[in-house]
């Protein structure tokens, strides 16, 4: 089970009431960074700019590659270890908008740490030292460390 805590709503759906849970300028500035940061190819500057300015906690030689989208309400739950690298056009997901709730989960991504192209990380899930991610893979609960992980829905395949 993931790790998240859930919030009720009364109404509209979650999505609809967003900004009674997270500021609209905390949103709008994160989405320019995570934008901006996206398409640059300078690790150095990317991990500069996700540290200082969303609050993310980035190890030292870790690569987020091209297009990697962070969660754009709530960076500052995501955590990524030192030498990890995170593939192409992945998502990390911090929060979940459903119909009748709302659920925020720190994630936690380990030291060499290989995520795979086009993966999908949702809220609430730990990612141990060492585990691979396949490319594709929607990471839906935690990857032990050293495993090898891949799938929609995931399964362990291996450990190293």
């Amino acid at each position: 089970m993931r790790k998240t805590k859930r919030y009720k709503t009364e109404g509209a759906n979650s999505l609809w009431n967003i900004y009674k849970t997270v500021s609209f300028w905390k949103t709008f500035k994160n989405t320019a960074v995570i934008e901006i940061g996206r398409f640059i190819p300078f690790m150095k500057v990317k991990n500069g700019m996700y540290r200082s300015l969303l609050g993310m906690k980035i190890g030292e030689q870790t690569a987020l590659a091209y297009k990697v989208v962070p969660d754009i309400m709530f960076p500052e739950l995501i955590s990524i270890g030192r030498n990890t690298i995170i593939g192409y056009n992945t998502v990390i997901l911090a929060h979940e908008y459903l119909i009748e709730e709302y659920r925020l989960g720190e994630v936690m991504i380990g030291d060499n740490v290989m995520i795979g192209a086009n993966s999908t990380i949702l809220p609430g899930v730990t990612i141990g030292d060492g585990a691979i991610v396949s490319a594709a893979t929607l990471v839906h609960r935690d990857v032990p460390p050293g495993a090898f992980a891949g799938g929609n829905p995931m399964q362990i395949k291996e450990k190293q």
